[in-house]
C-alpha cells in the first residue's frame, strides 16, 4: 500500500512540474514573441527623442498591454480553444479572415525577424548575411525537428530571455541613467501630445497580430484549460507581461544613460551603437548576442502560432504540424536570404497587422460574455471594460496604418 501510494505520489508531482514548465513556457513564448528586432529598435529610437519621458510610454504601454493579454489568455484558457475556433463560433468563417490575418502578418514579421537573427550573428561573427540567414534559419528548424520539441521551445525561450535581461541589465547599471529623473517622468512627463504616438506603436509591437495568442495557444497544446485553472492562466499571462516590460525597461534605461550623456545613436542602428557606446566592442558584441536572441525566439514564437492558426481548420495541417512549422520557417529564410527585404508585403502585412488587435480581441470580449463558449465562468466586468478601452485604442491605430497602403500602388 506504501510503495502504491509513493507512486502515485511521484506521478502527482510529475504531473505538477509538468504543469509549471507549461505555464512558464507559455509566458516566456510570449514575452519573447513581443521581444523581436523591432522591439529593439524602436526603444532605442523612442528613448533618443523622448528621453526620460519614454518611461511614461512604458507605463501606459504596460497597461494596455495586461488588459488585451489578461483578457485573451482568460478566455483562451477557460474556453480550451483557439482564436480562430472561438471566432468561427462567434460568425461562422470569421475565424478563416482572422486566421488569414495572422498568417500573413506572421510570415511578414518571421521574414524580418529571420533578417534580425542573422544581423545577430554577423554582428558576432562578421559572417556574410546570406549565411547567417541560412544559419538562423537552420538553428530555428532544430527546434522543430527534435522529438521534444514542445520541452525544447519552453527551455530555449525562458534561458533566451533571460539571458538578454542579464545582459542589458549589467549595460544600464554600468552606465548609471537618471534613475531619479525617469521616476520623476513616469508621472509628470513633458509634451505628453508627443507621446500618444509612441504610445500606439508600443501597443502594437507587443501585442500585434500573433503574439496576442502565443501564450494561450500553448497552454492549449499543453492541456492546461478550463475554469479550474483560471488562477494559473492569468499568473502566466502576467509572467510573461512582466518578462516583456522587463526587458523594455532595462533595454530604456541601458540607452537613456547614454544619450543623456549628449552622444548621438547611429540612426541606421540605434540600439547597437547604445551599446557601443557603453562598452566600446565587446558591448557591440554583447548587442549582436541581444540581437540574435531577440530574433531567434521571435521566430519560434511567430512560427509556432501563426501554424496553429491553422491546424484547427484544416486536419491535413493538425496531422503535419511540425512539418508546417518547419516550412514556414524555411520560407521566410529563403525569401530573406535569396530576395531580400519584400518592403511591400511587409508594409501591407504591417498595417494588416495593425487591425489585427482590435479585431481579435473584440472577438475574445464577445466571447466572454457566450455561455456556449466559456461556459458558466464569469468574466469580470472591470476587465471587460479595460478590454473595451484597448480595442478603442488599437482600432484608432489600425486606422492610422492603413492610410500608408495607399501609397504603395501610386
Amino acid at each position: 500500500m506504501d510503495a502504491k501510494n509513493t507512486i502515485e505520489t511521484k506521478n502527482n508531482d510529475s504531473e505538477k512540474s509538468k504543469n509549471i514548465n507549461a505555464l512558464l513556457g507559455a509566458a516566456f513564448i510570449m514575452a519573447t514573441s513581443a521581444i523581436g528586432p523591432g522591439f529593439l529598435t524602436q526603444t532605442a529610437q523612442f528613448t533618443q527623442n523622448l528621453g526620460a519621458n519614454f518611461s511614461f510610454v512604458i507605463a501606459i504601454t504596460t497597461i494596455l498591454f495586461a488588459g488585451a493579454q489578461v483578457n485573451v489568455w482568460r478566455v483562451i484558457g477557460v474556453s480550451g480553444l483557439r482564436g480562430q475556433d472561438i471566432a468561427n463560433k462567434i460568425v461562422p468563417g470569421l475565424g478563416y479572415f482572422v486566421a488569414f490575418l495572422v498568417v500573413l502578418g506572421g510570415l511578414a514579421f518571421n521574414i524580418g525577424n529571420v533578417g534580425g537573427a542573422a544581423l545577430g550573428i554577423n554582428v558576432m561573427f562578421n559572417l556574410d548575411i546570406v549565411t547567417a540567414t541560412i544559419l538562423s534559419g537552420l538553428i530555428a528548424i532544430f527546434v522543430f525537428i527534435s522529438k521534444n520539441s514542445s520541452s525544447l521551445i519552453d527551455k530555449i525561450t525562458k534561458f533566451l530571455a533571460l539571458g538578454m535581461i542579464i545582459i542589458v541589465g549589467y549595460v544600464a547599471i554600468f552606465n548609471q541613467p537618471p534613475i531619479k529623473e525617469v521616476v520623476y517622468r513616469v508621472v509628470n512627463p513633458e509634451n505628453t501630445n508627443d507621446l500618444i504616438f509612441p504610445i500606439i506603436t508600443l501597443l502594437g509591437g507587443s501585442v500585434g497580430g500573433y503574439i496576442t495568442f502565443a501564450g494561450g495557444h500553448r497552454l492549449i497544446d499543453a492541456g492546461i484549460t478550463g475554469k479550474e485553472n483560471i488562477n494559473q492562466i492569468t499568473k502566466s499571462s502576467l509572467l510573461g507581461i512582466l518578462v516583456a516590460t522587463m526587458m523594455r525597461a532595462l533595454l530604456f534605461l541601458a540607452i537613456l544613460a547614454v544619450v543623456s550623456k549628449g552622444l548621438q545613436l547611429d540612426s541606421s542602428n540605434p540600439a547597437a551603437s547604445a551599446f557601443k557606446h557603453s562598452l566600446g566592442q565587446i558591448g557591440y558584441k554583447f548587442f549582436g548576442l541581444v540581437l540574435w536572441a531577440a530574433a531567434i525566439t521571435s521566430v519560434i514564437g511567430a512560427a509556432y502560432t501563426s501554424v496553429s492558426f491553422l491546424k484547427t481548420l484544416n486536419s491535413f495541417v493538425e496531422k503535419n504540424e511540425k512539418y508546417f512549422i518547419i516550412g514556414f520557417i524555411a520560407i521566410s529564410t529563403i525569401i530573406m536570404a535569396f530576395i531580400g527585404k519584400p518592403a511591400t508585403l511587409l508594409i501591407i502585412a504591417g498595417s494588416l497587422n495593425g487591425l489585427i488587435l482590435p479585431i481579435t480581441l473584440g472577438i475574445m470580449l464577445i466571447a466572454s460574455k457566450r455561455k456556449d463558449i466559456v461556459g458558466e465562468y464569469n468574466h469580470p466586468t472591470w476587465l471587460l471594460i479595460f478590454g473595451i478601452a484597448v480595442v478603442l485604442i488599437s482600432a484608432y491605430a489600425g486606422v492610422m496604418s492603413l492610410q500608408s497602403l495607399g501609397t504603395i500602388f501610386v
